[in-house]
């Protein structure tokens, strides 16, 4: 039996030619990117984007180098990681050892156009020391589009009080509560600890005053009155249950059920009084609404994918089609299923949506839809989604342990009642051309907080683009106001780059 060779460690060759100091913009910079918990395609991005600056930046540590960027790592993980990977032992702090920094130094230095000055705030502490909640709060930036937050948090029980307070408030009208109550529940849910006392929110941003009333009634009390009040005061729940079964029927949205709602209309039963002025759309969602109050799984949602796919493969082999929204920030569980579509020749989605939706349709897979065609009149400057999109209800076929029914099998017959082999779901399908499609899937992935007038990270994510960079940002595209350009980005990494924001992946968009 032959015995398996032992792992050599991987030797260190001669450095690679950098660009002269004359090709460089910034001669006396030397990049390196770490790629632990970066990866390599993420480090290769970053790497070209640096180059296209006018960075030096080296695949391999050197003496060269000055600046060490890294993201999710501690300094301690970063020194071990340089001395394995090159023999190399660095001493914290030494007078030859580079500047050990975060990946936002690079990201502002990207949106600054040139190495920004290291601050200590830049530089990377060590993980073995405990989390400062001082440090933390001092730290928590003040857009969601801007900070970490997780599908799972430390706060729930103060984050459901303050959402209840923001329910609440846009029952009444009052959108500025509204908007308070959502931005300090959206801070607390980033938080990498659980808070003790009202002290440590003192420096956060949209927790104080009634937000920190609450927070600090709840710490101590364990419960907050004035949350208890409205959760059990008749307006609260009248509109809270009316709201949810009005903006729950497909083809509602909130204006709709707020119109119907201040009409009277309380239940199911009471629009069959208006049923002659209801839309096609707001029909069907009426006729399948008990399936479609019921959670998506991700099993389903995979399941539709596959019909999707199969559908829109058959007319062009190599479309791309990715599953975006709460599943795509890791969610196991959803309302609907929304499907991104695109593809490099663009003239290959000309009429491809139809034609798919179409076949569906003709196999019984699709019991209502509606095409919204592509907008040629939007401004690329506006917050529009003009994308050519289908709003539709699909006919789930059953999970069976042996094999799914073939999508030509389903015989959805509306007239009777159950059993049968199908479930009504919700899937909305997005064609985006190809060059902006990194926009579109930006913008299609998140997040939604409870009734929401736009997706909370997206909110954020375009106030920070108006009100700090003076650009207006959409599913389309991003805009300088200032100077009156375009930016086109390849991938939503790019986008965060355009920014100057730190790259959050989408499970770290649950704002």
């Amino acid at each position: 039996m032959s015995s398996i060779p032992l792992k050599r460690r991987r030797r260190v060759g001669p450095v690679p030619d950098l660009p002269s100091d004359s090709e460089s913009l910034f001669p006396d910079v030397c990049l390196f990117f770490v790629e632990r918990r970066m990866g390599s395609a993420r480090r290769k991005f970053l790497t070209g984007l640096a180059q296209k600056k006018g960075f030096r930046v080296t695949p391999e540590f050197s003496d060269q180098v000055t600046h060490v960027v890294s993201e999710q790592n501690s300094c301690s993980e970063v020194l071990l990681w340089i001395e394995r990977q090159s023999g190399r032992q660095l001493q914290p702090g030494g007078t030859e050892t580079p500047y050990i920094l975060d990946i936002s130094w690079f990201t502002e230095s990207m949106s600054l156009g040139k190495p920004l000055k290291v601050e200590p705030r830049h530089c990377l502490g060590d993980s073995s020391s405990s989390v400062s909640s001082d440090k933390a709060t001092q730290e928590t930036p003040s857009y969601a589009c801007q900070r970490r937050t997780p599908l799972h948090h430390h706060n729930k029980e103060i984050v459901d009080a303050l959402q209840i307070l923001a329910l609440s408030a846009s029952f009444q009208g009052s959108e500025a509560r509204y908007l308070g109550f959502t931005r300090a529940a959206s801070v607390l849910k980033c938080l990498p600890f659980t808070l003790q006392s009202a002290e440590e929110v003192k420096d956060l941003q949209f927790c104080g005053g009634h937000s920190k009333t609450v927070i600090q009634e709840i710490l101590e009390d364990r419960v907050c009155r004035e949350v208890e009040m409205v959760k059990n005061s008749e307006h609260y729940q009248s509109m809270k249950v009316g709201f949810k079964v009005l903006t729950g029927i497909f083809g509602v949205g909130i204006r709709t059920a707020d119109k119907w709602y201040r009409d009277g209309i309380r239940s199911l039963s009471d629009l069959n009084e208006i049923e002659g002025k209801l839309t096609g759309e707001q029909k069907a969602g009426l006729l399948h609404y008990t399936d479609l109050q019921q959670p998506v799984t991700r099993d389903e949602a995979e399941r539709v994918e596959q019909l999707v796919k199969g559908a829109l493969q058959s007319f062009v082999p190599d479309v791309q089609v990715t599953m975006t929204g709460g599943f795509r920030r890791g969610k196991q569980e959803g309302h609907d299923v929304d499907f991104l579509i695109t593809h490099p020749n663009e003239e290959a989605l000309n009429g491809l949506l139809r034609k798919a939706v179409a076949w569906l349709d003709s196999k019984g897979s699709i019991l209502y839809h509606h095409i919204k065609g592509r907008s040629h009149n939007f401004a690329r400057s506006s917050t529009m989604d003009g994308h050519e999109t289908c709003y539709a209800i699909f006919a789930l076929p059953n999970a069976c342990p042996e094999k799914s029914p073939d999508a030509g099998t389903i015989q959805p017959d509306l007239d009777k009642s159950p059993p049968r082999n199908w479930k009504a779901v919700r899937v909305d399908l997005v064609v985006a051309p190809y060059s902006e499609y990194s926009y579109a899937l930006l913008g299609w992935t998140g997040s939604k907080f409870f009734y929401p007038l736009l997706q909370h990270f997206e909110r954020e994510l375009r106030r920070f683009s108006l009100q700090v960079k003076k650009m207006s940002l959409n599913s389309h595209g991003l805009f300088d106001i200032e100077k009156k350009c375009h930016y086109p980005a390849t991938s939503e990494e790019e986008i965060f780059a355009h920014l100057g924001l730190l790259y959050l992946t989408p499970s770290e968009r649950n704002a």
